[in-house]
């Protein structure tokens, strides 16, 4: 016997308009104590502010793509992701189920570790060099450089400083940060809302690839899933390797509030070492929280250099990180700096 379609659908119509956030319970509102305070791993204190005396009954809880609780309201926030998060509680009210959301703010449970450095050994740097990528491909360091004009793309001997391999942008874009994956080089510009992708042997041009939400292009390192990508905001965007489409972020947070202005990066076992934007500092990032575990002073080694006629005493910065396995140890220099730095940091 064929039943009429309106008794057919008529549980799934019931079910949908069961699910929707209905305006009618705009009084039921979700409390939480010190929402933009609250610490990974602490206990949830929050209340459902109810006028009207409606029963009802917690379903669940998420963040991202987290189930915090299954109807139980003692809650622990989570690990990650930190920064700005949206809560949803989802309710039973009466025969209604409900989701509310809540923003929060969520910070790591510990403040940064304080980190020093030993200085290696140095090295010769072109001081015309205005650089904002540095990473190792084995013995040969990648360099890539900045200023409409003058964007450069270099393969380095870096005990010497001799150039093996160059290309350059069209004088339109303003170079940034560089990283390697699968023999290509990836290579951002700053303002123009692309970036360009080169094959690692001959430097030559394969490809160009356009921004997402992320507008500016900074820094550009990655581990063994991701590219992360730097844009001087409190966030550092992972891509896709293969697409180059954003895919997610981190947000970058002390136990105390969000940091911003992490230029070039480095990923190293789990941790992102950014360069701090016209600071002598360096911070540690846990790559899968967004927490800074550390911050490096990297105070000193600017006196090191000889300011030549390129110096710039606004932009002549630190910039510039890159780490070789082989002699577990850091290269760092800076936006027109003639020497270039092996070092290893130390906490304090």
């Amino acid at each position: 016997m064929k039943k009429p379609l309106l008794l057919l659908f008529a549980p799934l119509f019931l079910l949908l308009t069961q699910c929707k956030d209905d305006p009618n319970f705009d009084d039921l509102k979700i409390q939480i104590e010190n929402n933009t305070q609250l610490k990974a791993g602490d206990p949830l204190s929050w209340t459902l502010k109810n006028p009207k005396n409606r029963e009802w009954s917690l379903l669940s809880v998420h963040l991202d793509d987290q189930t915090l609780s299954s109807g139980n309201k003692e809650i622990t926030l989570p690990e990650f992701p930190l920064g700005d998060q949206e809560l949803q509680f989802k309710f039973l009210v009466g025969e209604d189920t409900l989701t509310k959301s809540k923003s929060i703010r969520l910070l790591s449970k510990t403040p940064p570790k304080l980190y020093t450095y030993t200085l290696l050994n140095e090295f010769r740097h072109d001081p015309s060099a205005y650089t904002q990528g540095l990473e190792f491909y084995g013995d040969t360091l990648l360099e890539s450089t900045g200023k409409r004009g003058n964007s450069l793309l270099k393969k380095l001997e870096f005990e010497t400083g001799k150039v093996w391999a160059l290309t350059a942008l069209e004088d339109q874009y303003f170079g940034e940060g560089l990283t390697v994956w699968d023999d290509q080089v990836v290579w951002l510009t700053w303002e123009a809302g692309l970036g360009f992708v080169y094959d690692l042997s001959g430097l030559g041009r394969e490809k160009s690839f356009a921004y997402g939400e992320s507008k500016q292009g900074w820094g550009l390192c990655h581990d063994e899933e991701f590219i992360y990508k730097s844009d001087g905001t409190h966030k550092l965007w992972k891509l896709d390797p293969k697409t180059l489409k954003e895919v997610g972020h981190i947000q970058l947070v002390t136990h105390k509030s969000l940091y911003n202005k992490a230029n070039e990066l480095e990923y190293v076992d789990g941790k992102i070492y950014a360069n701090v934007y016209q600071k002598q500092s360096i911070m540690i990032i846990d790559a899968k929280s967004g927490a800074l575990t550390g911050v490096v002073n990297m105070g000193g080694l600017m006196e090191r250099v000889k300011k030549g006629s390129e110096w710039d005493p606004l932009n002549s910065v630190l910039n510039g990180i890159a780490y070789h396995p082989g002699r577990d140890s850091f290269f760092i220099t800076g936006k027109n700096w003639n020497k270039l730095f092996e070092i290893r940091f130390e906490e304090k």
